[in-house]
């Protein structure tokens, strides 16, 4: 399950920076970046950036997701993009496919992980 978990939450990383920002960017991608007030260029940049640290961030999710460190920015990130999309584009939250429906199961996911290694790490203090 563990393995299960830390591959789910990977890859959702990866395919999320690669296929709506990178390869193309998808229409509610511009939006939600655009909201922010910037200029065409810079939300562009914005969004290929995103997508970039997202590629990246889910490759170390899958190499280092025994670390708490990685565990807790996981969470993080996924809460804060959902705060984002909520304040920015609170329309989407009722679209089919959404932050709620998306990133609510992959906290719960990643808390799954952190609790797993809490029970790893008193194990080991034994």
């Amino acid at each position: 399950m563990v393995q299960l978990a830390r591959y789910v939450i990977g890859f959702t990383w990866i395919y999320h920076g690669i296929f709506p920002k990178l390869l193309q960017i998808a229409p509610l991608e511009q939006a939600m970046t655009g909201s922010l007030g910037f200029s065409d260029d810079i939300t562009y940049y914005l969004v290929k950036t995103a997508g970039v640290a997202e590629v990246i961030f889910g490759l170390v999710f899958i190499c280092c997701y025994r670390l708490k460190l990685v565990q807790l920015l996981n969470i993080i990130g996924l809460v804060g993009l959902l705060i984002f999309a909520a304040i920015m584009t609170p329309f989407i939250l009722l679209e089919a496919f959404n932050p709620i429906t998306t990133n609510v199961p992959l906290i719960v996911l990643g808390y799954y992980l952190l609790k797993q290694q809490g029970h790893r790490d008193s194990k080991d203090n034994i």
